[in-house]
C-alpha cells in the first residue's frame, strides 16, 4: 500500500468512524433539513444539549457539519462534501451488490418456477 493509499483509507476510515456512533446518525438526520440551531438538534435527536454539542464538535471535526454564527446564536449544518466522498467509495461496492442481488432473484425466479406449472 502506497502512502497515497494509506492517508486515503484512513480519512475513509475516520468518516466512518464519525457516523458509526447512533446518536450521530440522529444528529445527522436532524440537521437533514437545513441549518439549526442546537436546541432544534437537541429536540430532534432526543438528547441532553452537552451530548449534542459533544457530537457536534466530533461531526464538525470529520468534516460533516459546518457552523455558522448568527450574532448570539450558532447555526449548524450538513456539509456536501464527506457525503459525496462516502457515495463514491460505495460506488465501487454498489456493483458487487448489484450483481449479487441479480443473482439472487434469478435464484428465486427460477425456483418459483416450477411451482406456476403445477397450479
Amino acid at each position: 500500500m502506497n502512502a497515497l493509499q494509506c492517508i486515503y483509507t484512513s480519512v475513509q476510515l475516520d468518516i466512518f468512524q464519525a457516523l458509526a456512533d447512533p446518536t450521530r446518525r440522529r444528529i445527522v438526520e436532524a440537521l437533514r433539513d437545513g441549518e439549526q440551531q442546537v436546541n432544534d438538534v437537541v429536540e430532534k435527536a432526543g438528547i441532553h444539549q452537552s451530548g449534542v454539542s459533544r457530537h457536534l464538535r466530533i461531526l464538525s471535526e470529520a468534516g460533516f457539519v459546518s457552523m455558522r454564527p448568527d450574532g448570539q446564536r450558532r447555526l449548524y449544518a450538513l456539509k456536501p462534501e464527506p457525503f459525496r466522498e462516502l457515495d463514491q467509495w460505495l460506488s465501487e461496492y454498489r456493483g458487487l451488490w448489484e450483481a449479487r442481488l441479480d443473482r439472487f432473484d434469478a435464484a428465486l425466479k427460477k425456483k418459483q418456477m416450477p411451482r406456476r406449472r403445477k397450479e
